[in-house]
């Protein structure tokens, strides 16, 4: 990806951006709603979901400043989604956990076409 910042980002990247911050988002609150629930800190799924909350940001910034690391970001980061919806998938009789790894999954595959990884 040699695009310059001035070049408008393709529908694809705008895409991908946007699937990474919303995986962020969702990511963020299933951390606090793990907080809340109390009881045994359940730490493979908060460390995925800390994993994943921090790649999908730090990708789509990399997207959108045009970063020449774009394409390999995008492919740790769609591991770390892996990573992060099979953790959730742990729970899955928590609503927010499914939410969680739904959108998740959702990310990895945006990912791994912006890093032109086959599916």
């Amino acid at each position: 990806m040699t695009e310059s910042a001035a070049t408008p980002m393709s529908k694809e990247m705008q895409d991908c951006v946007e699937a990474c911050m919303s995986c962020h988002t969702v990511c963020e609150e299933t951390m606090s709603s793990c907080l809340q629930m109390g009881g045994p800190a359940q730490m493979q799924v908060m460390r995925a979901l800390m994993d994943c909350s921090e790649m999908t940001r730090m990708c789509a910034d990399m997207m959108m400043r045009r970063s020449p690391l774009s394409a390999e970001m995008c492919a740790m980061c769609a591991r770390a989604c892996d990573m992060c919806a099979e953790a959730c998938m742990s729970m899955p009789d928590d609503a927010q956990m499914m939410r969680c790894a739904e959108s998740c999954r959702h990310c990895a595959e945006m990912c791994r076409t912006m890093a032109g990884a086959t599916m």
